[in-house]
């Protein structure tokens, strides 16, 4: 069953009137799930629930309907959603949220592009709260991949990397229909954990159902790459796309657009990509810029990290203005990085 957005859920969040002056980003090593995993989620889990159950209990799915939905399109993923939900305690409300079916609909911004030449790089920003963002950059082995990315939604990725070289990332789709179907951060963890290659990735996404529109871009170790517009009531579109925004082909939603600007956004990357002058550096330094990065937080959103994925050396960077974290597949590195959001980021970084 289509809806809309609830006109209270429209920007995703209520307005704030203040900002958290930082933000400690966790970079964390774990292969199974195990007690760092809990850790997060007692760190989290609270709040989470309450965000699931902000429409009330019964306009989320059942745990029987929920479980049904993980095993029928994400099977692969059942095991590790078993131990997670006992890591959070076993409850009902934790296994509801944790299979995230039809979950509370928000918003994101985010723009994100693929910069071509001999060792092709997916660059994005992720536009969010910083009071609502998880903070978590987890590598994983949950099942038998190595799985570098950003989490959301406890175990969801926002964008990531395999140890095939296989790199997604997702922007919100600038739709207000919602449907049933899975948050795509989850989707996201399933494209990594079982895919290789862009066409496997693309191949997922055209057959498990997303709850909200959203851009998927995907890039591989070969130098495929795709984007794919994702929505609860229409077949996904794919494209050779090498960026995107928030909006699909064509703008659906005016005010979010203008409010976010993602026109203006995509007109932007779309000259960035075509001049033949432009550096691989110096395309990754203009997401630390306007009219990339954001900073609207008072709004709702502004420009939480800027990350690069390159496929090929399985290696990756999360950049901010003045200082960058570089990790890979390969050597991870466990820390904690303390972030400012307002006025220039400043950086505290300790070894866990």
């Amino acid at each position: 069953m289509l809806r809309w957005l609830p006109r209270s859920l429209r920007w995703g969040i209520s307005r704030f009137s203040s900002v958290p002056t930082t933000r400690t980003l966790q970079a964390v090593r774990e292969d199974l799930p195990g007690p760092r995993w809990a850790g997060i989620y007692r760190h989290l889990g609270d709040g989470y629930l309450k965000w699931f159950l902000r429409e009330g209990d019964a306009a989320r799915p059942s745990y029987m309907a929920s479980a049904r939905a993980l095993r029928t399109h994400m099977p692969e993923l059942v095991p590790t959603y078993e131990r997670l939900v006992d890591l959070a305690g076993g409850g009902d409300g934790a296994a509801r949220l944790l299979a995230l079916w039809c979950p509370t609909p928000y918003l994101t911004g985010c723009s994100q592009a693929v910069w071509g030449g001999a060792s092709p790089i997916l660059v994005r920003n992720y536009d969010y709260h910083p009071a609502l963002w998880d903070g978590v950059q987890l590598a994983s082995q949950w099942t038998g991949r190595r799985v570098l990315g950003m989490l959301d939604s406890l175990w969801g990725i926002l964008d990531g990397m395999n140890e095939d070289g296989l790199a997604v990332s997702l922007a919100f789709g600038g739709r207000q229909v919602v449907g049933e179907g899975f948050g795509m951060p989850l989707i996201l963890r399933y494209i990594l954990e079982t895919c290789a290659t862009v066409k496997e990735g693309v191949a997922a996404l055209l057959r498990i159902p997303s709850h909200m529109s959203y851009n998927v871009t995907l890039l591989d170790a070969h130098g495929s790459h795709q984007t794919v517009f994702v929505a609860p009531d229409r077949p996904p579109v794919v494209t050779n796309r090498a960026l995107a925004t928030n909006h699909q082909r064509v703008v659906e939603w005016e005010a979010y657009a203008h409010a976010t600007g993602s026109v203006d956004r995509e007109r932007f990357l779309r000259v960035r990509l075509a001049d033949p002058e432009e550096t691989a550096a110096r395309f990754v330094g203009r997401f630390l810029e306007p009219p990339l990065h954001q900073a609207a937080f008072a709004l709702g959103w502004g420009t939480l990290y800027t990350a690069v994925y390159e496929p090929r050396t399985r290696s990756m960077a999360l950049h901010w203005a003045g200082f960058s974290l570089p990790q890979s597949i390969a050597h991870f590195q466990e820390t904690a990085v303390a972030l400012t959001f307002i006025g220039p980021p400043r950086e505290s970084r300790t070894a866990l």
